[in-house]
């Protein structure tokens, strides 16, 4: 009630100066008109209060599902509306020259055979210098077939170290050669629902979007508030949500974000909470009323 209100109604009631007895009960009338009118709240923050928020459910995460490589599409696993999981196969590319070429690398890399006569030969060259280091102490071996025999053993050991590191190379090109034909294969990065898919099989895949997903276990729910509410809520307080009909109902969310900086130009700064969603019941794109518990 405004002050204007007030003084009119002041200005109404009869005052005796005589009796002052008779002036009591116009003054207790007043006084308690105006106790109901600041003890009611009538303001837009104390509606919100009582009959919540706008909010909106939204997916936790919406990704469009690209490819690592240029290629064919040769199978599709997945269509609109089908549920996935983290690291799922959802799409191969045509990828023959890529498969050979891992299995030609892998072959490669297991092959010990240039390793294994490298060791042998060393060991040759040890036991003969060995065998031949006992007669040139004594002066029996000339020193020309002394030094042939350590060079045999050096470069024994030379050939060794070039066999284990050709081995070791060999091992590297699987592994890139295997990362190659990876990038055929498309993975969920997600566990959610396909919201849309855009490619076929044999359609030509480059930089555009295959499909997209979205993780909408947990939901976020995002509420706009004015100035006027700044401070009532926080990190990690509990809300309940009423989703829109029909899907109705009440459900627990918690306060994980509450922007610290404001929209000047609209006086508005949002917040969001997380809403569990594990058996898929709300679908995202709902609005909702936030109630916020004290």
């Amino acid at each position: 009630m405004k002050l204007q209100e007030i003084n009119g109604l002041v200005k109404m009631i009869p005052m005796k100066k005589k009796d002052k007895k008779d002036a009591v009960l116009p003054w207790v009338f007043l006084l308690q008109i105006m106790a109901l009118c600041f003890v009611i709240p009538t303001g837009p923050v104390a509606r919100a209060e009582t009959e919540g928020f706008d909010g909106l459910v939204e997916p936790r995460l919406v990704v469009k599902l690209g490819s690592a490589a240029f290629g064919v599409i040769e199978k599709i696993h997945v269509d609109r509306g089908d549920n996935v999981k983290e690291g799922q196969v959802l799409a191969t590319l045509q990828s023959g020259v890529e498969k050979a070429t891992m299995e030609l690398a892998k072959t490669q890399a297991q092959f010990e055979a240039t390793v294994q006569a490298r060791k042998a030969e060393l060991d040759f060259a040890v036991r003969n210098q060995e065998r031949r280091k006992e007669l040139f102490e004594k002066k029996t071996l000339p020193l020309q077939d002394w030094d042939e025999t350590e060079t045999r053993r050096i470069l024994a050991e030379i050939s060794l170290k070039e066999a284990v590191e050709k081995q070791r190379l060999a091992e590297m090109e699987y592994r890139r050669a295997l990362e190659t034909y990876r990038r055929t294969i498309i993975k969920s990065p997600l566990t959610g629902v396909v919201v849309e898919r855009f490619m076929h099989p044999g359609e030509y895949i480059e930089n555009q979007p295959l499909m997209t997903l979205a993780q909408i276990d947990p939901l976020y729910v995002e509420v706009v508030m004015t100035v006027a509410n700044l401070g009532i809520v926080e990190v990690g307080q509990k809300a309940t949500i009423r989703p829109e009909s029909p899907v109705g109902g009440l459900y627990e969310a918690e306060v994980i974000v509450v922007d610290r900086v404001l929209d000047g130009a609209s006086g508005t700064f949002g917040v969001r909470l997380e809403l569990p969603n594990p058996d898929y019941r709300l679908p995202p794109g709902l609005k909702c009323k936030v109630m916020f518990h004290r």
